[in-house]
Order: C-alpha cells, then structure tokens, then sequence
C-alpha cells in the first residue's frame, strides 16, 4: 500500500479563466475546480479578458463574479494599455500586480510605444509587481526599465535559453527581477506544434529541443513554475485562425511529479517552485491548513474526458504519470476528494 504525500497547496501565479467575457471557454466556477483537481489551492487571474480590466469598475465586476464562483483562493491582476495610470492608486489594494504586455498575445493589451510603457513603470506602486509578457529584445526593455525605475518585475513564461540568460543576467547585476516557466516548455517542443497545428499554438510559441533542455538545466535560476491555463474550445483550436494558448491546471503537478522518478526536479524543487517563492514574490503568506494529500505512487492516464476545465482538452492527452491528488484542503477545510469538488461556488477567498 503506497504511503500518502502532503504537500502545501500549489499557487499558480498564472491562469486565464475567461470570466466575465468568454465563459464558453472557462468561468471562475470550472476553472476553479480544474485547479483543485490538479492540487491547485490558489490562482492568479489575468486581465486580458474580453473587455480588458483597465478600470477600476471594470476590476469591481470581476472581483464580483471571481468571489461567487469560485473554489478555490485567488488573486486578479489589473491590465494597462499605458493610458490608465490615473487608476493605479484606485486598485493597488485590490490586485496581486500589474499586467504588462510588451508582446502579442490573446486580447489587446500589446503596449508597442515605449513612452507609454515607461509611464506605467514610473507610475506603479514600488511594493507591488509588474508582470510581463516580453521576449527577445523586450525582455531587455523590461529589465532597463525595470533597474531605472526601481520596480518588482516578472517574466513570465520563459520559452528560450537566450531569454532565460538575460534573467540570470540581470539577476547578477541586482535588478529585482523574477521569471517562471511553464510545464508545457517544460515537457513539449516546436515539434509537438508540428503534428498538432492549432492545438501547439501557444505565445510565446514552443521553442527547440536545445532551448527546453536549457531550462531544465538551470530550473535553480527559474523562480516559478505556473501552468498558463488559457483554454479555448477544439473548435477554435481546430479554426484557420487558431488562438493561442492550451489549458494545464490539472496536469501540472502529476507531470512535475512524474519528471522525479525521471531524475529531472526533486519534491523540494516543486515545492520551491509552485508554493514558498511565489509567496516571497508576491508577499503573501499561504495559511498553513492549505494542503493536499497526494499518492506519489498512483499511476493513471490523463484523459480529457476526464478533466474539470471546460474547454475538456489537453496537450497531455493519453500521457501517463505518477502521482495523484486524492484530498486537498483549504484552510483546513477538505474542498476535494477522489476527483469530487466538495466546496460550494464562492468558497475561494480573494487573498487581499
């Protein structure tokens, strides 16, 4: 019989869950549940929704539905398209950070003049973090401005050797700067995009062999793993036009778990990864009866038939690992077991 392993609950400092806008795709409720399943007891929402959350009110109505729908903690981050720096001070006690992105993606929140992306550095609060979406030359932007302008940056999802060393970089030089990947740059390359057009269509997209061996090899130097959760239907992703972006809370933790038995992360790692730096980062203190209990030694098969999220698909179809969630409890309250949500819509709590 296979001894069970608690763990502190994971916080995924990175999801999409469509909520208001696009509820065909996810809403607070399913994407909540997704995260339990995959022994997720804190998200941290985007703002690149339908209607971008670059207002105050716009940040009000969605903290509403977040609080009635969901299960498990959260956090919302606010948007800027560098013309909405009059309502920072409005939100700075409602948010985890700031947004930025300095490249395409899903929405319209690309800020491209770098005047206005200089107005939101020099105007965010110092004590909170600005998270950004750069790659190539914009990962330095960033970091310049970022050191100039003496704010708390995170890269997120790290793709490519050549941005990951511009991380380590900087880090030398004492810019307080933070990165994470994902499991998805992790586990799957440029050729999965290959076979499967469409549903590989991911931003910043799947890099090489070269560049996915590179983050394994310096995971000492990533400060986070977060799965970006950003779910779009198979019809979409099946389109001529297919957006981007692949769902990955309830694989997360069984992949990580499973790359142990393959000499590649170690539990500590995990833990570092997905629960005590994104509390350094984020300046926050998970209640210590938030927890799962996991048997390490369960192998199953991920099935989309199976999963929680809405859109019911992933990349990791078929894949077999090691390792599942069987409880989780949040704040000492069991909110899932053997698969069943047992929380009621509007049991999460927003972290601030």
């Amino acid at each position: 019989m296979s001894k069970t392993l608690r763990l502190p609950g994971l916080i995924d400092i990175h999801v999409h869950f469509r909520d208001p806008g696009q509820t065909h795709k996810e809403d607070f409720f399913t994407g909540s549940s997704a995260a339990l399943a995959g022994g997720v007891t804190t998200v941290f929402d985007m703002p690149n929704n339908q209607e971008p959350i670059l207002t105050h009110e716009k940040l009000l109505e969605k903290l509403e539905v977040a609080k009635q729908k969901a299960v498990c903690d959260f956090g919302l981050y606010f948007g800027t398209d560098g013309k909405n720096t009059d309502q920072f001070e409005k939100v700075i006690d409602k948010v985890i950070g700031l947004k930025v992105y300095l490249g395409v993606t899903t929405g319209k929140l690309v800020i491209e003049d770098e005047e206005l992306v200089k107005r939101v550095f020099e105007n965010w609060p110092k004590n909170k973090v600005i998270a950004i979406h750069a790659e190539g030359e914009k990962v330095d932007l960033a970091i310049n401005l970022g050191t100039k302008f003496g704010n708390k940056i995170h890269i997120t999802h790290m793709a490519t050797k050549k941005d990951l060393e511009k991380i380590i970089e900087a880090k030398k030089n004492k810019c307080n700067v933070t990165c994470d990947t994902t499991p998805h740059y992790l586990l799957l390359t440029d050729t999965y995009l290959t076979q499967n057009p469409g549903f590989g269509q991911v931003k910043p997209p799947l890099a090489s062999k070269n560049d996915q061996d590179y983050l394994w090899d310096h995971l000492s130097d990533i400060d986070c793993i977060a799965s970006d959760h950003a779910p779009h239907t198979t019809f979409e992703k099946q389109s001529a036009n297919p957006p981007s972006g692949m769902p990955g809370l309830e694989t997360m933790l069984p992949l990580l778990l499973n790359a142990i038995k393959q000499g590649r992360i170690s539990i500590e790692e995990i833990i570092r990864l997905t629960n005590t730096d994104p509390q350094k980062i984020f300046d926050y203190k998970q209640d210590k009866e938030t927890y799962m209990e996991v048997d390490p030694d369960e192998e199953w098969m991920v099935e989309n038939k199976n999963l929680k999220t809405k859109c019911r698909w992933s990349p990791f179809e078929r894949w077999k690992v090691k390792g599942k969630v069987k409880r989780v409890f949040i704040r000492g309250w069991k909110v899932f077991e053997n698969g069943k949500i047992l929380a009621n819509q509007g049991f999460g709590k927003n972290l601030l």
